[in-house]
């Protein structure tokens, strides 16, 4: 493994141009947060009185050193305040761009805590916004919730994190993308292989994310699929270590800058030290699997894609569920683990900035019918109380999914965990909101936001990249591109709609000059009673029984073009050898695929994981090892153009 050391870069953007919506006690300062300075500087005369004291606090003088302002505001905290900052769980914004609850409060929202009750009743002010209302409500409602942080008695303000929200996806993992430009998946810029364009995307994601006040993105996924049948690997950029890294780099680069600003959306790289080698490929997230697993020693390997997030400075690191069996002194999950995160994270690669866990490690969660378990895998016999405990010990800042802060309160009383050691997380959380702007403008413009959301070529752009990753596998007789306009077509899983655009559209494929196919990688549910489990992407790769059938059926009977969506490999050899031509595509709308096979566009993609050949095969090979498996169908890199 390589030593990588994180630095710390204070140096700030230019302000952000977005104006504050809302009025505050003073008006919007300026200035620098450079620690370097050596004399003291001339205090801001206009700032915001946060403490409400009548004078300026170094906290809210936006000319202190940022180290400065993390001290003082940090010496003003009681125990309480301090708690309630380690820790990020979901609130919501109604449609109207209230933040109340009511009657109309529905689904998601309906089962999270108001702002209110998390602000003034726990002290906390990190959050994250699934389902979310239109843009302008959206900003509307953001400015609510950083107005009632603002009325606390330090008057903290709120960092919003989300989810991906800018690919057109099928991932459970990526939020409903609403206004946001629409791009292919990470594994679609893995196939393109452009730094420059994964760079202009997170970019442009940024300036989306910084218009509605969502300033940390739970993101990007570097875990490499290494293990073809696991459920998350749609979040990911494939199974090369290399390519990965590439692409991780450009994509952090591109969501913070060169350094964390008042421009900047702070990413948190996951899943550390790598979340692919899952047993089986089922996921850790269900009591079914509480283990990954490293049959090809290959652990190590597994760091390459971070090492990349080290160099770029991620802002915030994210751990994930499972126990990497073997690896350590002790088998616990790596949140819980101090040989991972002090050992391996801190003290190896020097990383100081914030660690937090993924969701849900404390509490058992109601999921309205049935309860969900905490994720303490190898710890299930602890406490709550010793839960929190261990996680801190290991090294970690901030619980993700909790809203216990009252845990941290009683360790600390009873003398289990050290005000010091609270400090050191707490520390870590204000600077990062400090380096983000927050304490000096937290507010957003909403009729700004709706129009960077409304970009032309912003949604160009995404629609753009779709088009692009398109992978060609086969070209039989080099019978792509088709010519517009010249064929009978019969569709299936295409609206006939958007195919009328390009040929005649007819009902029976014996009637057909072409048939074109749209599928989806097959997936098949693990029997558990854990609703959320139940659209989780697990089991074998291949099509069965009657699907399969019917598909193989189409494909003799009308010369088929077959252009199939992967989140994960697909074992798809007969539906190949019977295709006249065969696509994979990383999240692409009909017309995105339509225009590629008619040839107003080119497929520019290479596999970002090898196809196996068999379900064999894939049993066979090493869930920690990429490009391991038998004789596959298609080689990872495969990609071919047109004539």
């Amino acid at each position: 493994m390589v030593k990588i050391t994180r630095s710390r870069l204070l140096k700030r953007f230019p302000l952000a141009l977005l104006l504050a919506s809302m009025a505050c006690t003073h008006s919007q300062p300026t200035g620098s947060s450079d620690t370097t300075t050596a004399s003291a500087p001339a205090a801001a005369t206009n700032y915001r009185d946060l403490n409400k004291n009548g004078r300026l606090d170094v906290y809210e003088d936006s000319t202190q050193p940022l180290e400065a302002r993390v001290s003082d505001l940090l010496g003003q905290m009681t125990l309480e305040e301090k708690a309630g900052m380690m820790f990020i769980n979901g609130t919501f914004i109604n449609d109207d761009g209230t933040i109340e609850k009511t009657p109309e409060t529905k689904g998601m929202a309906a089962r999270l805590p108001a702002a209110a009750e998390s602000i003034n009743g726990k002290h906390m002010n990190h959050f994250n916004f699934w389902q979310v209302p239109g843009t302008q409500s959206l900003a509307t409602g953001y400015n609510a919730i950083q107005k009632l942080a603002e009325n606390t008695r330090l008057g903290i303000p709120v960092t919003i994190a989300s989810d991906p929200r800018n690919h057109f996806s099928e991932s459970i993992f990526s939020m409903e993308a609403g206004g946001f430009s629409q791009w292919c998946e990470p594994l679609g810029f893995a196939a393109i292989g452009d730094e420059a364009l994964t760079r202009q995307f997170a970019d442009i994601a940024r300036q989306e994310y910084l218009a509605v006040g969502m300033r940390e993105a739970l993101h990007p996924q570097v875990d490499l699929a290494t293990e073809p049948r696991w459920a998350r690997i749609g979040g990911t950029f494939g199974e090369d270590a290399q390519l990965s890294a590439r692409m991780a780099k450009a994509y952090i680069l591109g969501f913070q800058g060169d350094a964390l600003g008042p421009n900047s959306v702070a990413c948190m790289t996951k899943h550390f030290s790598g979340g692919g080698p899952q047993k089986e490929g089922l996921d850790p997230h269900f009591e079914f699997q509480k283990g990954q697993v490293y049959p090809g020693n290959n652990f190590d390997y597994h760091l390459i894609p971070f090492e990349a997030a080290f160099e770029a400075n991620t802002a915030a690191i994210m751990p994930y569920y499972g126990v990497p069996t073997g690896q350590t002194d002790e088998e616990v999950a790596f949140a819980f683990n101090k040989a991972i995160i002090t050992g391996l994270l801190r003290e190896k690669y020097k990383f100081d900035g914030v660690v937090c866990t993924d969701w849900g490690l404390i509490s058992d969660a109601n999921m309205g019918t049935t309860i969900w378990p905490a994720r303490a895998w190898g710890v299930e016999q602890l406490s709550a109380e010793d839960r929190v405990k261990k996680v801190i010990d290991a090294g970690v800042d901030q619980f993700g999914g909790e809203s216990v802060p009252e845990l941290v309160v009683q360790l600390a009383k009873a003398g289990k965990l050290t005000e010091d050691r609270l400090d050191t997380s707490v520390r870590r959380l204000l600077r990062q909101k400090f380096q983000l702007g927050l304490f000096d403008n937290p507010y957003v413009d909403a009729e700004k936001a709706v129009e960077v959301l409304s970009t032309p070529a912003f949604k160009a752009a995404g629609e753009a990249s779709q088009r692009r990753a398109m992978t060609l596998l086969k070209n039989d007789k080099n019978t792509l591109p088709l010519q517009p306009g010249k064929l009978k077509l019969y569709v299936k899983n295409v609206d006939p709609k958007v195919a009328a655009q390009y040929g005649t559209v007819v009902e029976n494929p014996k009637e057909a000059d072409m048939a074109i196919i749209r599928l989806k990688a097959p997936w098949y549910p693990v029997e558990t009673k854990n609703p959320f489990a139940l659209g989780f992407h697990h089991g074998d790769l291949d099509f069965k029984g009657k699907e399969k059938e019917e598909i193989l059926q189409l494909l003799k009977t009308v010369p088929t073009i077959v252009d199939i969506y992967l989140d994960r490999p697909a074992v798809i050899p007969e539906i190949s050898k019977n295709a006249k031509g065969l696509f994979a595509d990383f999240g692409a709308s009909d017309a995105a695929v339509l225009d590629v096979i008619f040839g107003k566009a080119k497929p520019e993609g290479n596999l970002p994981f090898e196809l196996p050949s068999s379900m064999e095969a894939v049993r066979n090979q090493k869930e920690d090892v990429p490009y391991d498996s038998k004789d596959p169908l298609y080689k990872f890199g495969f990609g071919l153009r047109y004539k």
